[in-house]
């Protein structure tokens, strides 16, 4: 695969890793917004992530925050949530809302209040705000609006942390885990209640968004482009005697490359589990660490590589390669499940495809054309085409 290309596919997937910028945070389409039983409110934001909107009135006096709520399921028969958190601007410790299809088998919708401690919903139960007046409902447009009134007593003063997701579906009538993509790890925001303004968090500072994002690319480069450009490089430029022994440096660079970069994804991955506690994908987890365990015995294989006129070569030249596709294959399966979990936006899957689909190719073609020079050589040679096997014509297996 031509250098140019590599570092182009690098460059679409840093781009695919940036946030997207913020979007307004009052105004806009909220204003002309309508709910049913006649409610109103005094203020509304559009939020800047997973379409959704925040609609509040907030009385002083009492410490009474009376908000609404809307957002479209991630899918139908999903849920909605929204909360405050008193403790920080994530996920641990947010009071929430969350709504959906809990009752009556699925056929209407209900609010349940969860007080979240770490990156698991956990059970519903009790929040440190007391609630009334809690409703949800599903409208026509596909939107849920949920409802509510909180008191926050001293908690109200001033700027607010609000958090709020969506999800695709609800199992066992409890919600399933939400997706992982950047709108999902960014869905939070300040609420200032003297301004009656919201304001979002700086998406570029959520380091464990970025964590993710630099994972990520880090695999997709090493596993899935460094790992298979190698495997070409020794597969058929060895064919070409010229590019003896060019073809074989330019392998080991490609490998060692690869599993450097992999290992510090490996790592990264790693990082993220200890950090998410009670998130977990375990066929990503368990694929991540048959491929870093296959690349190391690669690696290690290295140091233990027969000269080639000695018996045990071939034994070893049949586990160097079964090994090798083993990891190539793994690590494009596992970067498309990652790809899945970080909630990829279908133009940057498209563009992997598209670069695994030229590698693909490349193979194709060069193993049409090396066969080409395998059979002209043994004609050459005077000797029959099935004669010697491929190795004889220098063909790698």
């Amino acid at each position: 695969m031509p250098v140019a290309a590599v570092i182009a596919l690098v460059l679409m997937l840093l781009a695919a890793a940036a946030p997207p910028p913020a979007s307004a945070a009052s105004g806009g389409r909220c204003v002309g917004e309508t709910f049913s039983s006649n409610r109103a409110y005094a203020s509304c934001s559009d939020l800047p992530r997973l379409g959704a909107s925040v609609h509040w009135t907030y009385d002083r006096a009492s410490g009474d925050l009376s908000v609404a709520f809307v957002a479209s399921p991630a899918a139908p028969g999903g849920w909605v949530a929204w909360g405050l958190n008193p403790s920080g601007d994530g996920m641990p410790g947010t009071q929430a809302l969350v709504a959906g299809p809990f009752t009556n088998a699925g056929a209407s919708w209900a609010v349940r209040t969860y007080n979240i401690s770490g990156f698991a919903l956990g059970a519903p139960g009790p929040i440190a705000f007391r609630t009334s007046g809690l409703a949800a409902e599903l409208g026509a447009d596909g939107r849920a609006r949920v409802y509510g009134t909180l008191s926050l007593g001293a908690y109200g003063a001033g700027v607010l942390n609000q958090v709020w997701q969506v999800g695709a579906a609800v199992s066992g009538g409890n919600p399933a885990p939400h997706a992982m993509g950047a709108d999902n790890l960014a869905a939070k925001a300040k609420l200032d209640l003297l301004r009656d303004t919201t304001t979002t968090a700086d998406a570029g500072a959520d380091s464990a968004t970025r964590k993710r994002q630099i994972h990520g690319v880090l695999n997709a480069v090493s596993w899935g482009v460094l790992l298979p450009t190698g495997a070409i490089f020794a597969r058929y430029l060895k064919t070409f005697r010229s590019a003896d022994p060019a073809w074989f440096y330019l392998h080991v660079t490609c490998q060692l490359a690869g599993y450097g970069v992999g290992v510090s994804g490996w790592a990264t991955g790693i990082n993220l589990g200890r950090e998410s506690a009670g998130v977990t994908y375990a066929d990503h987890r368990n694929i991540g660490i048959a491929v870093f365990a296959l690349a190391t015995l690669q690696v290690l294989a290295l140091f233990l590589r027969p000269k080639k006129e000695h018996k045990y070569r071939p034994y070893w030249n049949a586990y160097h390669h079964s090994v090798g596709y083993a990891v190539i294959v793994l690590g494009i399966v596992n970067i498309f499940k990652g790809m899945g979990i970080l909630g990829v936006e279908q133009r940057w899957r498209t563009a992997y495809i598209a670069a695994v689909c030229v590698l693909v190719i490349a193979a194709a073609t060069l193993e049409a054309v090396t066969w080409g020079v395998v059979v002209r050589r043994r004609k050459a040679e005077g000797k029959a085409f099935g004669g010697g096997g491929a190795a004889n014509g220098h063909l790698p297996h």
